[in-house]
């Protein structure tokens, strides 16, 4: 991991220079008469490998950033998606590693010297590599098959440094995700990413969740084994991976799975008063038995009084077109700004569309759906532009409304038709009693 600040600088400002010069030479391209759409997909494909290979070799928030975006990519419209979709598929569950020796002295620093005492098996070759560490498959002591977690020397100096630069370069980013702004999501990644590094926190996490959901019959959390601040070791575990059934999965499958996470999502505050903040689908998998297999819980919510009620009051009044209590309710709440003039039908309109999915019985989540509501309310001319441009999110929502939006991303990647009004019923409160 490039540690200097003006290495990794140097880095990102790599990406948006390489964007101008291909624009200059697909325009020449152009004038010596090769096909236009040709020239845009070969800039396409080459913006994008060079993306990926930028924010997965310098790992830490620029890699972070990445899979953020990474679950948005259904928002992007289909004849731009493709280059961009694989690149940005890979920053969920693959980087290049460090070296075995790094590793070592990371583990002997974490573990203690005779830190290799403690494993009967240790595989050098890691098996996965993510934005601030890597996994290796291991053998505790007494058999039990565990993952061991090292973080990247390097990582808490490289990680805020990254956002800072990166909200240089939002612009860039802008076109992977339509309807998002990327310079409050970058000040959100700030904000949550010191509580990442200490991995002694995220075994915390990780213990709380794995109690709330221990014998669960549809969703699975490795217990934790051992921790330390930069090393963790947990239980494995072996799944098919969701980006795996997003890419090749059966339409009961991608269901199955996208019944799954809803319900993990939903249901986790009110079980076990925390949310798993860190939505992309390189941290689930299916297990053999068919659950939903959840990793990497350094970033969550705390919640413990579950799921705020004022959102599923807003949902159900949405449903309903009950305009004028839906914009008491947001006033109230301060989702509208006090002297913000702003009208209920225009407020009702903004969001009805969202909460269609639990309109219905059953909801078919798809691509083209939220491509429809990222045009729909990034349209600069149109009304919902405005009305979005009217209201506030007040600062304890801006976690969950990112998980969720989040959450809906992969459904939508998934093409999952998921009854999310029973769901919605149960676990979110406000809902059934608005």
């Amino acid at each position: 991991m490039p540690r200097k600040t003006v290495a990794r600088t140097a880095r990102l400002a790599s990406i948006p220079l390489g964007v101008a010069g291909r624009a200059v030479g697909g325009w020449g391209k152009r004038l010596a008469g090769q096909n236009a759409d040709e020239v845009s997909a070969e800039l396409s494909a080459r913006t994008a490998e060079q993306v990926f290979a930028v924010l997965g070799q310098l790992k830490g928030g620029a890699m972070k950033f990445g899979q953020a975006l990474s679950v948005f990519e259904a928002a992007v419209p289909d004849e731009l998606a493709e280059p961009y979709r694989e690149a940005l598929t890979k920053l969920q569950s693959a980087a290049p590693p460090m070296t075995t020796q790094a590793m070592h002295r990371q583990l002997a620093l974490q573990l203690g010297r005779s830190w290799a005492t403690r494993f009967t098996e240790f595989d050098d070759t890691p098996a996965a590599a993510a934005s601030i560490g890597q996994v290796h498959k291991a053998v505790w002591h007494d058999g039990r098959t565990v993952a061991v977690k090292v973080q990247y020397p390097g990582a808490d100096e490289a990680l805020l440094s990254d956002l800072r630069q990166l909200q240089r370069f939002s612009r860039l980013f802008q076109p992977f995700v339509p309807g998002l702004e990327v310079k409050p999501l970058l000040r959100e990644l700030s904000d949550r990413m010191t509580e990442e590094l200490d991995y002694r926190a995220e075994a915390d996490n990780q213990r709380a969740f794995a109690k709330a959901f221990l014998d669960d019959e549809k969703v699975h959390v490795p217990r934790v084994i051992a921790s330390a601040p930069k090393v963790t070791v947990t239980e494995w575990i072996d799944g098919t991976p969701l980006a795996a059934i997003i890419r090749a999965g059966t339409k009961a499958e991608r269901d199955h799975a996208g019944r799954l996470l809803s319900e993990f999502h939903f249901s986790s505050p009110a079980r076990a008063g925390l949310l798993h903040s860190d939505p992309h689908p390189g941290n689930f998998m299916i297990t053999p038995e068919g659950r939903l297999g959840v990793i990497d819980f350094g970033a969550v919510a705390r919640l413990p009084d579950g799921l705020p009620r004022p959102l599923g009051q807003m949902t159900r009044l949405s449903i309903d077109g009950r305009s004028d209590e839906l914009l008491r309710l947001m006033r109230d709440d301060g989702f509208v700004r006090p002297g913000m003039k702003v009208e209920a039908e225009d407020v009702l309109a903004y969001l009805a569309p969202f909460a269609e999915p639990a309109a219905v019985e059953k909801f078919h989540f798809s691509r083209r759906w939220m491509q429809k509501q990222a045009e729909r309310v990034g349209d600069l001319r149109g009304q919902d532009f405005k009305t979005g441009r009217s209201l506030n999110l007040p600062p304890q929502y801006l976690l969950i409304q990112r998980v969720t939006a989040g959450a809906t991303g992969i459904l939508c990647q998934l093409d999952a038709e998921v009854g999310m009004r029973e769901i919605i019923s149960r676990w979110q409160p406000g809902f059934a009693d608005a």
